[in-house]
């Protein structure tokens, strides 16, 4: 159906519906006098009800709320437009542009859970449209925002991985797509991050089964970050403390393969040579075996 077309026929059914409101405001004005009120007062007030069902084009719209967002940057204004002209034209190509320019103009406004929701929606309804990879893209970048810091709880960065993962996958090729694996890696980073710093704290309380634990998560699931040189050499001296020598050894031999010049590197070989070892490699190690299926090692 046309948006002119439906206008149409939403003006047609709007005058259906309000001739039972229109007799009723005739039998409650016939009624009035009897108890000596005047009626005027009381007809303006229905009259505006009617005055609100007043449909405006699409397009003018549109128009306003792109005016709002580019040149008076009410972005909130703005979304209410792009809203309003899904609500009057639900079935226009209008529809379809302002419901993608809402969860933008949302998203400019860091009101994230309305972005997500108008993006979310959009990609439910148009989902070969052009326009979906960028509405999918808008999803993800609403949650990265929200990354809290290492301190809290990191339920929103894994969401944010989940939906960056979501763009990768579906739009590989778009432009989107290359944007989407920057972010996702500074996701990767925040909780490796949590995990070196849960690990420290058990270190400190000499929990060292525990610390191994995170510094291990680190080494296998986020060898791309910039904490893994650190977790190889926190596994070093962790497994030189309890004894597990040989893990010890790889975990050195490992950083120092990879990371030659890092601070961290020189720290872990004195822990080896502290106890009479030099590093060396095992290369049945989950911690071999983790460089070596990235291509590192």
């Amino acid at each position: 159906m046309s948006a002119q077309r439906f206008a149409l026929s939403f003006r047609d059914e709007l005058s259906r519906l309000k001739r039972p409101l229109r007799l009723a405001v005739g039998l409650i004005v016939l009624a009035v006098p009897l108890a000596g009120c005047g009626t005027g007062a009381l007809w303006d007030k229905f009259a505006k009800k009617d005055d609100q069902f007043v449909d405006e084009p699409a397009d003018k719209l549109y128009n306003e709320g792109l005016y709002l967002m580019n040149q008076s940057k009410d972005t909130k204004a703005a979304a209410k437009k792009f809203e309003e002209v899904d609500r009057q034209h639900p079935y226009s190509e209008w529809a379809r542009k302002s419901l993608l320019m809402s969860a933008y103009a949302a998203y400019q406004s860091a009101d994230y859970d309305t972005c997500i929701g108008s993006a979310t929606r959009y990609v439910t309804l148009h989902p070969g449209s052009p326009d979906a990879a960028y509405a999918q893209y808008l999803i993800a970048a609403s949650h990265y925002d929200q990354i809290p810091d290492i301190s809290r709880d990191q339920g929103r960065t894994e969401k944010a991985m989940a939906a960056l993962e979501e763009v990768i996958r579906k739009y590989p090729t778009s432009e989107y797509a290359t944007s989407a694996k920057q972010k996702l890696e500074g996701a990767k980073d925040q909780l490796a991050g949590k995990e070196m710093d849960i690990g420290r704290y058990y270190m400190k309380k000499r929990d060292y089964t525990a610390a191994i634990n995170r510094f291990k998560t680190v080494v296998t699931q986020y060898q791309t970050t910039r904490h893994v040189e650190e977790a190889l050499m926190r596994l070093t001296e962790a497994y030189m403390t309890v004894g597990v020598v040989g893990e010890a050894q790889t975990a050195a031999a490992v950083l120092g393969h990879n990371f030659p010049d890092s601070k961290w590197y020189q720290d872990a070989y004195n822990i080896v040579k502290s106890g009479g070892l030099e590093p060396s490699e095992n290369k049945g190690s989950y911690i071999s075996r983790a460089f070596k299926r990235i291509g590192l090692g």
